[in-house]
């Protein structure tokens, strides 16, 4: 009987053995799988397409304030970058220039910014907003100025352009007729230099901070007039992609073309020579 019960007790100390051994290994295989890392998922083409082509330059800078981010995004002319402060700037994919301090009398913001020692130029567009600065300031002593200005303002909840005094007849301006408009008294050719200067070239140039304004078409000589603002007014290559890439297209889409030339508008011409004034004006009284 005792050989009997030494029996079934071993072989039952075997069996708790054996159960033992197996609930062991479950919690460990549990465990490793539960701190073990899993295996990364293959990426999709969509996040190598997106890894691959940012929509910025890799240059760029974030900066957080009152739940808002200020990007910044170089151009190809040294002397210019864009800020995107991630609102809404110009309504309608409109740009507004700002060529001279005398201009930026029109907007409170870019009149702050041209308070900002060693900015020279300024122009908003459908997202951005462009600074231009002097070739001897470093953007490392304007960009925290620059950034102060324009958190400040869009937090702030003024105007771009206030409705109230000279300034009502300014907003409607920079609201109103697009140089690229299409008039009923606009000859077939020219109708096609605005259609493709608003739908293929403007959106091009606008993605390296500047514009490109119609000034009008010599029917003598099939020479296209534009005007080159923001990043591209002061860049040495607009000569180059005034040549090589707008004139380029619009001879092959539009035959009456014949060359493209950069010119000043009008508007242009008169701020910049008011602004000559002013300084001058200005140098004489501290000599005085």
């Amino acid at each position: 009987m005792w050989r009997k019960t030494a029996t079934l007790l071993s072989r039952t100390a075997r069996s708790w053995k054996r159960l033992h051994t197996a609930a062991n290994r479950r919690l460990d295989h549990a465990a490793a799988t539960a701190t073990a890392p899993s295996k990364p998922r293959a990426p999709t083409l969509a996040a190598l397409r997106n890894s691959a082509t940012p929509r910025h330059h890799p240059l760029f800078l974030q900066v957080p304030r009152r739940s808002m981010f200020i990007q910044t995004s170089i151009t190809p002319n040294p002397n210019s970058v864009k800020f995107l402060p991630g609102t809404v700037v110009m309504e309608d994919e409109r740009t507004c220039d700002f060529p001279t301090f005398r201009a930026a009398s029109r907007s409170p913001l870019a009149r702050h910014l041209f308070q900002v020692d060693g900015v020279v130029g300024v122009m908003y567009g459908p997202d951005f907003i462009t600074v231009s600065k002097r070739e001897d300031v470093d953007w490392s002593v304007l960009r925290p100025e620059i950034f102060s200005v324009i958190m400040d303002f869009f937090t702030s909840g003024e105007a771009l352009f206030p409705a109230d005094g000279d300034s009502a007849d300014d907003a409607a301006a920079a609201g109103g007729r697009s140089d690229t408009e299409i008039l009923d008294t606009d000859p077939e050719h020219v109708a096609m230099i605005k259609e493709l200067l608003e739908t293929r070239i403007k959106p091009a140039v606008a993605e390296d901070g500047g514009s490109i304004l119609y000034c009008g078409f010599e029917e003598e000589t099939g020479t296209v007039l534009l005007e080159m603002q923001g990043a591209c007014s002061s860049c040495s290559s607009s000569s180059v992609t005034l040549k090589n890439g707008v004139e380029n297209m619009m001879r092959h889409y539009i035959p009456e073309v014949k060359a493209v030339r950069e010119v000043k508008s009008p508007e242009r011409q008169r701020l910049e020579a008011e602004s000559a004034k002013m300084l001058a004006d200005l140098e004489q009284r501290m000599h005085s």
